[in-house]
């Protein structure tokens, strides 16, 4: 025969709070495997139309400017990671490094700014993750701002500006 025992209020509010805090975490948790199913199905074509994009403004920019080897782009592709490699050689100097991490649902995007005068190189980073938009598509974003790219061709525009100029952001 088991005896009922009267439970307290504050332990009836503190299994409450546990429940809720429960139910908080597994939809939380839900979102994650969302996500990252998300970028397992869609995150390489991402990345395909994103280097699909670049490789098309790289060159239509060095079509614009046929000749100048001031301002000439360097496009090259790093297979092995599925990132790439834009240079502007002629001054001013610009590298953009964009390297992938689709395991992070991530991209780590690193330029190298060579002055003219003389001054060391400036350096920026620019983080960009991969964002469920609330539905079932997939989307990038930087990590920094929140700034959204709703397609390749605006995330190409963002990050090769400041290449194609030789000016950081």
């Amino acid at each position: 025969m088991a005896t009922g025992v009267a439970v307290a209020d504050w332990i009836k509010r503190i299994a409450d709070d546990e429940r809720r805090r429960d139910a908080v975490r597994a939809k939380a948790e839900e979102l994650a495997a969302r996500k990252a199913d998300l970028v397992r199905l869609n995150g390489r074509r991402l990345l395909d139309e994103l280097r699909a994009a670049i490789a098309r403004d790289v060159e239509a920019f060095r079509d614009e400017f046929a000749g100048d080897r001031n301002r000439e782009i360097v496009l090259e592709s790093t297979e092995a990671t599925g990132g790439f490699l834009v240079r502007k050689p002629g001054s001013p100097a610009a590298t953009l490094t964009a390297v992938p991490n689709l395991a992070m649902a991530a991209m780590d995007c690193h330029y190298r700014f060579t002055s003219t005068n003389g001054l060391p190189p400036r350096e920026d980073r620019v983080e960009l993750v991969f964002a469920a938009d609330g539905t079932e598509a997939l989307q990038i974003k930087t990590q920094g701002s929140g700034l959204s790219f709703a397609n390749a061709d605006a995330l190409s525009e963002y990050l090769l500006g400041p290449v194609f100029t030789g000016r950081p952001r």
